[in-house]
């Protein structure tokens, strides 16, 4: 059995949610308890959420499975490609997990021998988008919790201004990432290029959404539906 299988396997085994001693694992897989260890050791590394220790018995904690998926060579380019633009960004917790998800994709695809050796990070030239990956995690944490930003903003013809504004949603455009937002200085729909936000703030004034100003208002004027 491959170490990947085996791996899968011992999964399958202690999603009970029940305690499983690591000699009853290595009996029903034909590995020694040493063999086992090691295992639990790098299923814990990668993030698995295991419970327990040698001796004790291991249980797994609310897991998280996607189901068995085959994936064409078109969707693997486009996983490796969104985890190295998301390697770059300065942001620790996702950089981790894009690591940690193409370990696992390298782990288990079936077909290694047509992976492009040129997959890797920094497959587009990022320079000037990641000037404003510092903004990333603040941006993603005010949309979660509808929180009013302060952004001090560099327009293309380097006018700035500061303004406080409502953030909806960040879009990447292939090139550089936007942020949709209702700006309170202008009492209307902005989007601002995040790589030209030089400073951006959490103002702690939270907001609930207001007919003609939430993110569907907004994809509604620019004559797109994304409801679904």
């Amino acid at each position: 059995m491959r170490r990947s299988d085996r791996l899968s396997e011992i999964i399958e085994i202690i999603r009970d949610g029940r305690l499983h001693l690591a000699r009853d694992i290595a009996q029903a897989l034909g590995v020694s308890v040493r063999t086992i260890y090691r295992d639990m050791d790098t299923l814990v590394a990668s993030g698995v959420p295991l419970e327990g220790e040698r001796g004790v018995g291991y249980l797994l904690r609310e897991p998280v499975f996607l189901p068995p998926m085959t994936l064409s060579m078109a969707e693997l380019e486009a996983l490796h490609l969104g985890m190295a633009i998301v390697a770059r960004a300065a942001d620790e917790e996702l950089q981790a997990a894009s690591r940690t998800l193409l370990a696992k994709v390298a782990e288990t695809a079936s077909n290694r021998r047509s992976t492009p050796k040129s997959w890797g990070f920094g497959v587009y030239p990022l320079a000037q988008a990641q000037l404003g990956f510092k903004h990333m995690p603040t941006i993603r944490t005010a949309i979660r919790a509808g929180e009013r930003l302060r952004i001090t903003y560099c327009a293309l013809d380097d006018t700035t201004t500061t303004r406080t504004v409502r953030p909806l949603q960040i879009e990447y455009w292939g090139q550089v990432w936007t942020l949709s937002t209702w700006c309170e200085l202008r009492d209307a729909f902005r989007a601002f290029r995040i790589d030209r936000i030089t400073a951006c703030v959490r103002t702690g004034q939270l907001f609930k959404p207001e007919t003609g100003k939430t993110i569907q208002d907004y994809l509604n004027t620019i004559g797109t539906d994304r409801s679904d």
